[in-house]
Formats: structure tokens, sequence, C-alpha cells
């Protein structure tokens, strides 16, 4: 995963330098994860059957899909921290409601559970855009107060699997055409989105807001609208694996997917999505999604001990921001040699 590059011509322009560099950081980051399958493979002869890839890509799917919109937040220069509580309040509301009616669709399930995410995304963007709060400081209040209200309709209590309709826990243990439901929801969720990315002009104003947001300001994109509607995004997208997450478990909890906002950031910025906004791509995305999923995967399959983990997983993170770092400036370096040609 290293940040030289090629030449690639004098004529080269700077985006297309750009488009390089993030190219060869991705192929960097391939080469990376095949290398890494290789050694863990060597380690459990059952790393790479059918069951433990199937295993683990149902188990990195909602990672995957909350990963798309932290992906676009952190592409308007923003981050948030809300993930996991908005999780926990969207899981334990559809849990309640199809404690209460068993006989409910699972499709109004999910739609029950992502409104209830785009309410908090939705009030989290307009703090953000409307009234200028730091999106740290913002996703932070939100977060407490999700996790709050969380515990307060639960009323302390769990909703188990007893008190679960079998349609409900289908959502996550059903498969169509032999495939998880989760695996098949990833795959839908990432093509809307590159889709959606890349050849939209809502998806390069998305861009354009965290590359130079003045200059997106003059050039007359409503950057205000923009912002609010990443946040609204990601918290539907939220409200959608709240369901997903005690579909899957089979269990809604007060302190559900505690914390889980940090995975998510990591699968991006592993990801090649960088923290300064305006510079990511989907394949990027997936990659880093993959390799997180890897690393929960393999770690405890090869007997690794669970601080290690930790540790491990860290030192990964910190080696992929360290790339982005260097990719950035070689980037930069490269516009202003350009320019002064």
């Amino acid at each position: 995963m290293s940040a030289t590059t090629f030449p690639v011509g004098e004529g080269a322009s700077p985006k297309r330098i750009v488009r390089f560099n993030e190219r060869f950081r991705e192929f960097g980051l391939l080469v990376f994860i095949v290398i890494l399958c290789a050694l863990f493979q060597l380690r459990n002869q059952s790393f790479l059957s059918l069951e433990n890839i199937a295993d683990l890509l149902t188990n990195t799917a909602i990672l995957g899909i909350l990963s798309v919109g932290m992906m676009m937040v952190i592409l308007t220069r923003g981050i948030d921290l809300s993930i996991g509580a908005t999780i926990a309040l969207s899981g334990m509301v559809s849990a309640l409601t199809v404690t209460a009616v068993p006989t409910l669709h699972p499709l109004l399930s999910i739609l029950e559970g992502m409104l209830v995410g785009l309410a908090v995304g939705s009030l989290i963007g307009l703090l953000v855009a409307r009234f200028a709060v730091l999106p740290i400081i913002a996703t932070l209040g939100i977060m407490n107060i999700v996790r709050g209200v969380t515990f307060l309709v639960s009323k302390g209590a769990w909703v188990s699997s007893y008190q679960m309709s079998e349609g409900f826990t289908s959502i996550s243990t059903g498969k169509l055409l032999g495939v998880n439901n989760l695996i098949v929801l990833a795959v839908i969720v990432f093509a809307g989105f590159w889709y959606f990315i890349t050849q939209t002009r809502m998806g390069r104003r998305i861009y354009a807001v965290g590359s130079n947001p003045e200059a997106a300001d003059i050039s007359g994109i409503p950057r205000r609208t923009i912002i609010w509607f990443v946040y609204a995004v990601m918290g539907t997208l939220s409200g959608l694996a709240g369901v997903l997450w005690v579909s899957k478990f089979a269990s809604a909890q007060g302190d559900t997917a505690s914390g889980y906002e940090l995975n998510v950031i990591a699968a991006a910025v592993l990801g090649g999505v960088s923290i300064s906004g305006g510079s990511g791509t989907v394949s990027g995305l997936i990659l880093g999604t993959i390799l997180l999923g890897i690393l929960n995967n393999a770690l405890p399959l090869v007997n690794i001990s669970p601080f290690w983990q930790q540790a491990i997983q860290g030192l990964v993170i910190l080696a992929a921001i360290l790339t982005n770092v260097f990719v950035k400036r070689s980037n930069l370096r490269q516009a202003l040699r350009k320019r002064a040609l």
C-alpha cells in the first residue's frame, strides 16, 4: 500500500494524476488483501472454504451498508458518531412493534426502522447544515440523546428471540437464490451507491462540496441542502442496519452496536476515503470493508488473542491513514508541478 506513483506522462492533468494514484492505491490494497488471505489460509485451512467465505460476507454486509453512508458524510468533510445509537433505537422500535403485532410484514418493519433513522439523520443534518454545529459535536450530542431514548422506549428491558416472529428474523437469516439476504442487500446498496455517486449530478456535487466548499458556494451548489442530504441518508441506512442487526442476532438491547461507528469509519478510511473530504471511490470502499471483515473473521480463526486483535486492527487502520496522507501529498505535489510547467 505504497504511495509511490508511476509516471503518467507530462501532459497528464491533475485530475488524471489523482485518479491514477487512487487506482494505484486500490491495487496495492487488493494485493495486500490477497497476501493476507494466503497467510490466513496457511494458518487455518478452513479460512477460504465456501462456508467461511459466506459467513465472512454475511457478517460484513451490515458494515458495508453503513460504510456507504459514512463515505458520503466524510466526502463533505463531516463525520457521524451517532450510528451505533441510531442502530439501537431503530432496532428496538422495530422489535417492540413486531412483538406487539407479530403478523406485521417484514417490509413494514424495515420501513419503520428506516423512518426512525431518517428522523435522526435529518435532525443531525439540520444542526450541521443550518446551524453550523461542528459534525463531531452534533453527532456526539445526538448519540447520547438517541441512546437515552432507546433505554426510555425499552424501559431498560431486552427483546429476545422468542418474542420475535419468524418472519422478522428471516429478514437477515433468509436466502435469495441460495445467497443470504444480507449479502443481497449489501450488493444492491453498493450498486445503487456507485451509480448515484458517479453518474448523477448530485453525486458530483457531493464531491465538489468536500473538495472546495467556498468554490461550491460560488458556483451556486446548494451546500446546505447537500450536507443535510448526506446525513439524512446516513441516518436512513443506520435505521435499515438497526432492523437487520436485531433480526440477525434476534435480540434488541439498549446498548446494541455501542461503539460500532468506529468500525464503520475505519472501513471507509481503509478504503481510501479522505477524512479531509472530497476524495474516495466506491471500489476502494468495498476493498476497505472487505479488509476489515477479513480481520474480524480471520484473527479469531487463527487463535489470535482478543487483546492483540484490537492492536492489529489499529495498526492496519493507522497504516491506511498514513498511506492516504502520502497519496494526498503526492497528488498535491504533482498538481503543483503540473501548474508550474
